[in-house]
């Protein structure tokens, strides 16, 4: 999209989430994320299919479905469903940030379900997950310490002996 200031910059991946009702999605990134948005597409009759939005310095689209099914088939080939429509998610989006527990505190409270809770990962990160009314899996992170691969490998089999694996 050739939009200034509504697209990511070069180079940038940008998700495009597909979602069952668009202003729904907006009004709860906002919420959640602090998402800005940053352009909607409303149809003649007003109605918002499409949307680019901004959390910090990441851009990324809504777009709602098409509840009709062959309609989903004419205007997507490629089978675009949300996670509601599907029954699951076939991926994660991870963000990292200054606080991850007030980031999972204010999503939870903008209405997105606990999935992981935050923990200190063997990994060196805060880390856990909410899933958001619309199906998709957010990992919210920080940085807690840098470690090296090796660090990281020992951590992790240490963690699997301790479990008995």
């Amino acid at each position: 999209m050739a939009i200034k200031g509504a697209r990511p910059e070069h180079g940038q991946l940008a998700p495009n989430l597909i979602v069952r009702n668009t202003q729904e999605a907006i009004e709860f990134y906002k919420r959640a994320f602090g998402a800005q948005v940053l352009y909607c597409a409303p149809l003649p009759n007003g109605e918002n299919r499409h949307a680019k939005l901004r959390i910090m310095n990441a851009v990324f689209a809504v777009t709602q479905e098409d509840s009709d099914p062959q309609k989903q088939r004419e205007r997507a080939p490629g089978r675009l469903a949300s996670p509601q429509t599907i029954g699951g998610t076939t991926s994660i989006l991870e963000i990292y940030v200054d606080d991850p527990d007030a980031m999972f505190e204010r999503a939870v409270g903008a209405g997105a379900t606990p999935t992981c809770p935050m923990t200190d990962s063997f990994w060196g990160d805060r880390y856990g997950w909410v899933t958001d009314p619309f199906g998709y899996i957010w990992a919210l992170a920080g940085v807690k310490e840098e470690l090296t691969p090796e660090q990281v490998k020992q951590r992790m089999d240490d963690m699997f002996a301790k479990m008995g694996h």
